[in-house]
């Protein structure tokens, strides 16, 4: 310690006499450059064990398209996936299942405007693996062999996924981000690309895309994992090295932001838009640099802080009985363009709403501005800041590898520095203690400007709601400037969230079971405190408590009245501390808590390290106790998620939703709609969900808590003894009933229509009452994944029908024996009933042959590949653990799993599929209104900034 802390003296004495220091990289990385100027980054990280992930950054995306090229920068990405030189074809995908890597979920890949990334995590558990892994990478890189017939075959698919982009954001967004991104290169260039040219461009265009730029002095190839660094360094070196890049390589152009004096302002509607925003861009006067001095990365902590402190207020205002919008937020930071950072702030409002959360926003910069900010502000945004850091050094030995490629690909393609969680540590521990009010209050005058201003205003259009002019949202700023603003009254911190007290409980009996590596606690009030300690992370616990019963205990009428206001209740902060005392109280600590009520269970979970577990533990204690009322805070909740929700059913994907569930629902008079709409609010009684939840918290010897983490048991059973066993108890047992609704049964096809874009959705859905079966559980979830498996080759492959889609199947106990198998995917109106045939027809196959054995066998390699991780997280054994109490399971099914899997036989799912997907079908078909055909021609534009080859 005395060394480091040595080391940061001479750091500081150098700066001070004009030497800077520059960031250093982490040395536990090895970074090299090959001779033909591509990078890599390998380090060795042994979670998850037996594991390694695999980046490929190209420096190069839609931004460097010709005209003629627009999309096909993410049209490349695509055909990364459909042929390559040891993978041709489709074998690429084939192979990565086969050694238990997922399409979508583990392989994946998107295209940006400057860069395009590949991603592969690929299991070690098999000679070779690494050795195929780094093939896949080098034929991504250099090999991909764009015949003809890919190209043309993968051009429906990209199409459905720019189909997928329409809708009213799209409109929008083709209207304001020319403003947004005025004069710049960005606004022709999103990565989705142009209809007319993807539909139409020849194969020697993409030809000349991936030429000009898959080339190895654009690229870094990451990979970090349970590996051996000299090796795997030297197989790149033999494997990479022999690339050239072209004789005359084309120019890799920087392109900019450009700043503006005016302030351009863009408000735009659309009737089907399901929310309303404001956002304001304040554009940084010179061209952003990227970190590399350690007096630039401590500068970065001052800005950090200043946009905490500012995030804060607003925080406060939005947990307020009045707040001005939803949500909101500030922050300083980047740009479409990687040279321009800017002074950024957003806020959902209720509609018509904008020009004033705008004014709300402006107004508390402005008041940062000319005030600056507190003493104790700074403190607490320290101890936030400081908090994150400490938790991530913390847990720095066991950091999972797919949170540190991430970092390494930054660092090549934006040059951000890359010191290593013990240097940030370190630094900004010794760093943060001498930031004063003088530094942040300079910050927030740097931020503020009066040119290159854009201001973005979207929401519903309606006849009934008055959006501002231009000249009102410039008026704006100049009001603001004029008010007579009042510097930040700041309310006294509460000291603890309970009084404190001394505890009578005890330890009634002491359980263990050496196989699952628990013991449980039976204290005297009845509650039951099962834990496991482990060393899955160094610094986490988590936890949750349940207790049987839940809404399935509660009348009808009175669940109707209830079921929207339970989310609403800890609006009211706990013992007299309002929402907004207790976030300030709980800031700079890793601390989160969160009671609920569901169908049938009551309960509480949460997350905490060793430090913190006794304000966690407090404040468990304290939502048990101390759960506030207060209609105020209720009636403010129901004023932000009417904001959010009520144009959500303009969104054709939420009216289908809605819809069916109410056609599928019809007999089940518990069931009012998946989203509260006014008249739901106005028929919500508060007080008698208050008085439900109070009544089912009295009752803690009803409840199971479970613990998982790097437990302290000494420390751990003072916190259980002080705080669960001291809860109150009625000594009643309660359990969840059976209401006895059901969902609709028998055959059944239904249409229906809303929105005006060529987008269609289907759902294909087999459901019912069955006993609950342990066996035809696993294989109705296996038959759902190798259902996907063939929904993906026969719908997206073959027919270049969809983007994405899938299939899920599963059997339940609770709250009764139950089964669901269910299909569904997104295409064009004009394809889903040939869709809808085609993934029948897969179904139709699976039931008369079975599956063949080489997809069931990809099922138990991506299966067995993620059970491997789970068994380390802490997450995964709560809920294992916790699970027997709800539906009475085998407690060492989470032992068993492996080999249950593995057990699985073709016969297993082909019995499953006869059984289930014979009866009981819904097919469900979302279409557009009558006219759509009438847009099948128009030219698509869509807002998404990145573009993905997978779900």
């Amino acid at each position: 310690m005395k060394k480091m802390l040595f080391s940061f003296a001479v750091i500081f004495f150098a700066s001070a006499n004009g030497f800077a220091q520059n960031i250093p990289a982490d040395p536990s990385v090895r970074i090299g450059t090959l001779s033909n100027g591509m990078k890599y980054y390998i380090k060795k990280n042994n979670l998850p064990e037996k594991k390694v992930d695999f980046r490929l950054a190209i420096n190069a995306g839609s931004i460097l398209e010709d005209e003629n090229q627009r999309g096909l920068a993410h049209f490349m990405e695509h055909m990364n996936f459909n042929g390559t030189k040891n993978f041709p074809d489709n074998k690429l995908v084939d192979f990565l299942q086969s050694i238990g890597v997922k399409f979508g979920q583990h392989l994946n890949a998107y295209t940006s405007f400057d860069e395009t990334v590949y991603m592969l995590p690929v299991p070690l558990d098999k000679p070779g693996n690494l050795d195929s892994g780094l093939k896949v990478m080098e034929d991504w890189a250099f090999n991909a062999t764009l015949s003809d017939e890919q190209i043309n075959k993968e051009r429906g698919v990209v199409l459905e996924e720019l189909r997928l982009g329409l809708g009213a954001d799209k409109r929008m967004s083709d209207k304001y981000l020319p403003k947004l991104l005025y004069n710049s290169q960005y606004a022709n260039r999103l990565p989705i690309g142009k209809k007319e040219v993807l539909e139409n461009f020849k194969p020697d265009v993409i030809r000349k895309f991936h030429q000009d730029w898959y080339r190895p002095d654009l690229m870094a190839i990451v990979v970090v994992g349970d590996i051996n660094v000299d090796e795997v360094e030297k197989k790149i070196k033999d494997n990479f090295s022999k690339y050239k890049n072209p004789a005359k390589p084309k120019e890799r152009k920087i392109f900019d932001l450009p700043n503006h004096k005016e302030t351009l302002v863009a408000i735009e509607t659309d009737p089907d838009a399901t929310s309303s925003r404001v956002q304001f861009i304040m554009k940084d006067s010179e061209a952003y640099t990227p970190d590399v001095t350690i007096e630039q990365y401590n500068q970065s902590l001052i800005k950090n802080l200043a946009t905490t402190m500012l995030n804060n207020r607003l925080r406060e205002l939005i947990n307020s009985n009045n707040p001005p919008f939803t949500y909101g937020s500030v922050y300083h930071g980047g740009t479409y363009a990687r040279t321009k950072e800017a002074f950024q702030g957003f806020a959902m409002t209720k509609e018509g709403d904008q020009l004033n959360a705008l004014t709300v926003l402006l107004t508390e910069v402005e008041r940062a501005k000319k005030f600056g900010f507190t003493q104790s502000e700074l403190d607490r945004a320290k101890s936030q800041v400081l908090s994150n850091v400490e938790n991530s050094y913390n847990n720095r030995d066991k950091t999972e590898s797919y949170m540190l490629v991430d970092e390494y690909v930054r660092n090549f393609l934006e040059q951000e520095p890359m010191p290593g969680i013990i240097w940030e540590y370190e630094d900004t521990k010794a760093f943060l203690p001498g930031v004063t009010l003088a530094q942040t209050n300079d910050i927030i005058k740097k931020f503020v400007k009066d040119d290159s201003r854009v201001i973005v205003i979207t929401g519903p259009k309606k006849d009934n709601v008055k959006m501002p002019t231009e000249a009102m949202v410039l008026n704006a700023f100049e009001s603001v400037k004029m008010a007579d603003i009042k510097p930040y009254e700041e309310k006294a911190t509460i000291k603890n969230l309970v009084k404190p007290f001394k505890s009578e409980g005890k330890i009634a009996k002491t359980e263990t079971d050496e196989k699952l590596g628990i013991t449980t606690w039976t204290l005297s009030n009845g509650a039951k405190v099962t834990f496991k300690k482990t060393d899955f992370k160094d610094d986490e616990i988590v936890f949750s408590a349940r207790s049987l019963g839940g809404n399935s205990l509660i009348p009808d009428a009175d669940f109707n009245k209830t079921q929207f206001a339970y989310q609403a209740l800890t609006e009211a902060g706990v013992n007299s501390a309002s929402k907004a005392d207790l976030t300030n109280y709980l800031a700079g600590k890793q601390v989160s808590v969160t009671p609920y009520i569901s169908s049938t269970l009551e309960g509480i979970y949460g997350r905490t390290n060793q430090k913190d577990l006794s304000t966690a533990m407090e404040l468990t204690y304290a939502y048990f106790t101390g759960l506030n009322y207060s209609p105020e805070a209720f009636n403010a909740y129901k004023m932000k998620q009417s904001a959010m929700l009520n144009n959500l059913l303009s969104n054709p994907q939420t009216y289908f939703a809605s819809e069916h569930a109410k056609f599928t629902n019809q007999k089940n008079p518990r069931f009012i709609g998946i989203l509260p709409l006014e008249k739901d609010w106005a028929a919500t009684d508060y007080k008698k969900a208050y008085d439900i939840y109070k009544e089912k918290f009295a009752n803690a010897g009803n409840f199971h808590f479970y613990f998982v983490g790097n437990i302290d048991e000494a420390k751990f059973k003072n916190e259980v003894l002080q705080y669960i066993a001291s809860l109150p108890t009625t000594g009643k047992t309660t359990n969840f009933k059976d209401t006895g609704y059901r969902s609709i049964t028998g055959d059944h096809t239904r249409v229906y229509k809303k929105g005006k874009d060529p987008k269609s959705m289907v759902q294909i859905v087999y459901s019912g009452e069955t006993p609950y079966n342990e066996k035809e559980a696993l294989a109705l979830s296996a038959l759902g994944e190798v259902a996907t498996i063939k929904v993906i080759e026969k719908l997206r492959e073959d027919e270049s029908g969809i983007y994405g889609g899938g299939a899920r199947g599963g059997m339940y106990k609770v709250p009764y024996g139950n089964y669901s198998f269910s299909v569904s995917f997104p295409c064009g109106p004009e394809n889903a009933d040939k869709l809808t045939k085609s993934a029948i027809a897969e179904l139709q196959k699976l039931i008369e042959k079975g599956p063949e054995q080489k997809d069931l066998d990809k099922y138990k390699e991506g299966e067995l590949n993620d059970y491997k991780t789970d068994l380390k997280d802490n997450n995964y054994w709560v809920n294992a653990l916790s699970k027997n109490q709800l539906d009475g399971s085998d407690k060492y099914d989470i032992l068993n799993y492996q080999e249950k899997v593995k057990a699985l036989t073709v016969k297993d799912l082909q019995d499953v599929a006869k059984k289930y997907l014979t009866k009981n079908r819904v097919i469900a078909t979302l279409m557009p209104e009558d006219g759509w055909e009438n847009t099948k021609k128009e030219d698509g534009k869509p807002a998404a900034i990145k573009a993905s080859v997978a779900n």
